[in-house]
């Protein structure tokens, strides 16, 4: 007969932190939450940390260029989906690494013959409020003027208004010649009190921007995740289909670290993928590999070479695998389960492999569960697709202002590639559902709301970073009476909590 656990499966909401002692010096401006994000020798440094432990899911709905770029901001770090062609895939990761080398390529670009309507449309799409006008409209011709929000009034002009009539015209613009070094433009930037300096050849056709916010958001934000170039880091999707050709064009792109997408890990598929990679880059590509939800399937991803190894099938909101397949595991004890054999290898090997918690986060202290339960860094779906940085499209539904969501084995996302065995390329049925999750705001404000009550639970534990919170936290399971108990109860709250999303 089969194996059968003798205990339930738990998720994060069965668990709360027991606090312990606390120095004067546990305050949260005193927690760091760097961690390691590929594997290490003991006394080595791993060669890639995250500055924040949260990563963004490998999601058509969550994670294209700008998220990265967002989050990598913030210390973390995005992994670009990889359920669309190599070369688009490709595309958004250079645009992440020509992002922050401060020489930034325009991807809003008009011609002038088109209409306000048309920049409105654009400024949609991208969230630019500049934009090039160039001779056809592309960032590498001749450039004839910019559009900025002070340019045009909606309220009165026409939407047919043709683009050349209110654009900034080239004679009008302070420009700087390629060779100029990013400190020279960000001097012309402050002398003469500009947003944007477009930097021409000698032809006039535009190459890149320098903006005046990079240079502030880079004294602001100082958990930037940035490469020896100074350029944004950005993690990859790749499958364990294509992977011979996609994996040498994200590289050449300049894709930081690789992830197998794929709603199973313990399969021959993942050990070819990772064979060929390491066979053909050795140490240069670092890749991570998953889904697992017990040791056995960590000690096979390990002794595989997997990078870091991701721990959940089945806990994601929109992934409904548990309810098709009946395959999966509370990610509570999944994870407690892996990160032990972690640490058991760890000992016999002197090797540290990161574990990536992938699912199962409800509240914003389920982070912190994750990360006491031994997760190194978490990735996260709807947490992200909140945001205003997420691909999707802000709806108003019922009043309430949402963002679409849908999972990468729903029909909508048709990534069959996930959920290969091999067959047909094609889904047999669907492993997640098309969605909106409750609109947040903006990336910044609720990641650093987020980071803020780990860090205040870490000071409550007495742990000034995650490597502490591993080796002393304290983790109690409570009852359903109990989790009553931990909410407002017995009163009449003056404003109602419904729709909160933390």
């Amino acid at each position: 007969m089969a194996k059968i656990y003798p205990e339930y499966s738990h998720t994060f909401g069965e668990y709360l932190v027991v606090p312990g002692y606390s120095s004067k010096n546990c305050v949260p401006e005193n927690v760091s939450l760097v961690t390691p994000a590929v594997k290490f020798k003991k006394g080595e440094p791993s060669a890639i940390s995250l500055n924040i432990p949260l990563v963004s899911a490998i999601m058509q709905s969550v994670s294209n260029d700008r998220m990265a770029v967002a989050l990598a901001r913030e210390g973390g770090m995005s992994f670009i989906y990889s359920s669309q062609s190599i070369e688009d895939e490709a595309d958004m990761v250079s645009r992440v690494k020509g992002y922050k080398a401060g020489y930034v390529q325009s991807d809003s670009n008009l011609r002038p013959d088109m209409t306000l309507a048309d920049v409105l449309t654009l400024k949609e799409q991208t969230g630019h409020s500049t934009m090039a006008v160039t001779e056809d409209g592309t960032c590498g011709s001749k450039l004839l003027g910019i559009v900025t929000g002070r340019d045009y009034r909606v309220s009165r002009m026409s939407t047919d208004t043709p683009v050349h009539t209110f654009m900034t015209p080239f004679d009008k613009l302070r420009t700087a010649p390629v060779g100029t070094t990013l400190s020279e433009a960000n001097d012309i930037i402050w002398e003469h009190k500009l947003n944007t300096l477009p930097i021409i050849d000698e032809e006039q056709r535009l190459k890149y921007f320098v903006f005046r916010k990079d240079y502030e958001q880079h004294k602001e934000n100082q958990y930037e995740m940035l490469d020896s170039q100074k350029r944004y880091m950005v993690g990859a999707g790749i499958n364990s289909r294509d992977y011979a050709d996609r994996v040498p064009a994200l590289y050449e792109a300049g894709a930081d670290l690789f992830c197998i997408d794929s709603s199973e890990g313990f399969t021959e598929w993942q050990k070819i993928t990772l064979d060929w990679i390491k066979s053909r880059y050795g140490e240069r590509v670092k890749v991570g590999a998953g889904n697992v939800v017990d040791k056995d399937g960590f000690r096979f991803l390990a002794d595989c070479g997997a990078d870091f190894v991701k721990v959940g099938i089945g806990g994601g909101s929109i992934c409904i695998t548990r309810e098709q397949k009946g395959i999966g595991r509370g990610q509570a004890t999944a994870l407690i389960e892996v990160c032990g054999e972690r640490d058991a290898y760890y000992e016999e090997t002197g090797i540290y492999i990161p574990i990536c918690s992938d699912g199962g986060i409800v509240h914003d202290y389920h982070m912190t569960l994750a990360l006491a339960m031994g997760a190194d860094f978490i990735m996260l779906g709807r947490y992200f697709a909140r945001f205003d940085e997420s691909p999707t499209n802000k709806l108003m539904i019922n009043g309430t202002y949402v963002k679409e969501y849908w999972g990468e084995g729903s029909n909508r996302a048709r990534n069959w590639q996930r959920y290969d065995m091999g067959g047909d390329s094609a889904l047999a049925f669907e492993e997640g559902v098309d969605s909106y999750v409750p609109y947040a705001g903006s990336l910044k404000d609720n990641v650093i709301r987020s980071l803020s009550k780990v860090r205040s639970t870490m000071c409550n534990c007495g742990c000034l970073t995650l490597s502490e919170l591993h080796r002393d936290a304290k983790l109690t399971r409570v009852s359903s009476t109990s989790i009553i108990e931990g909410g407002a109860h017995d009163v009449i709250l003056k404003e109602s909590r419904a729709g909160r999303v933390e």
